[in-house]
């Protein structure tokens, strides 16, 4: 981790800098079309990662995520230790050959941020988005469900994105 931190600080782009996503718009379609991300936390001795189904919007030009979750659980445990968070989300188009194997086509997120407990028309908000996101444009549940549901924010502090669509 350390050689990763004294990178970035470096200001070094991504290794095939080619696949980088630059714009923030750009990133934000293939969060757009992704259906699942994947949400890895600080575990006691191993890293813990869940796949969530999740809403967002842009928020002061961050990426907010929104998930669901039960209100105990290694997840629910694992946050309130540890709040910061890593997301990653993709779209694996299909394999290609090339002359020297396979590879993959895809598109691809990463981000890095700190989730909260989501309460009150902020959880309202955010289970809405989470079931537009999922192909719900009415809520068929209302409030009462955020009585047996948490709804979790996570606000990106950085995010960065990368493709490759070419064989």
């Amino acid at each position: 981790m350390e050689k990763y931190q004294k990178h970035k600080k470096a200001g070094a782009s991504m290794r095939k800098a080619d696949r980088e996503i630059k714009g923030f718009e750009e990133i934000m379609n293939v969060v757009e079309r992704c259906d699942t991300i994947r949400m890895a936390m600080n575990g006691e001795k191993y890293p813990y990662v869940v796949p969530l189904s999740f809403g967002y919007e842009v928020q002061e030009g961050k990426a907010v995520f929104y998930f669901h979750g039960a209100r105990e659980g290694m997840k629910h445990e694992l946050m309130r230790a540890d709040a910061h968070v890593c997301v990653e989300g993709d779209i694996c188009h299909r394999f290609a050959e090339t002359g020297n194997g396979l590879t993959c086509l895809y598109e691809s997120f990463i981000g890095f941020g700190t989730a909260v407990l989501a309460e009150g028309e902020e959880a309202v908000k955010g289970m809405n988005l989470m079931l537009e996101h999922c192909g719900f444009q009415n809520n068929p549940y209302g409030p009462e469900v955020l009585k047996v549901t948490s709804i979790y924010k996570i606000v990106l502090e950085e995010l960065t994105g990368k493709r490759s669509l070419q064989g």
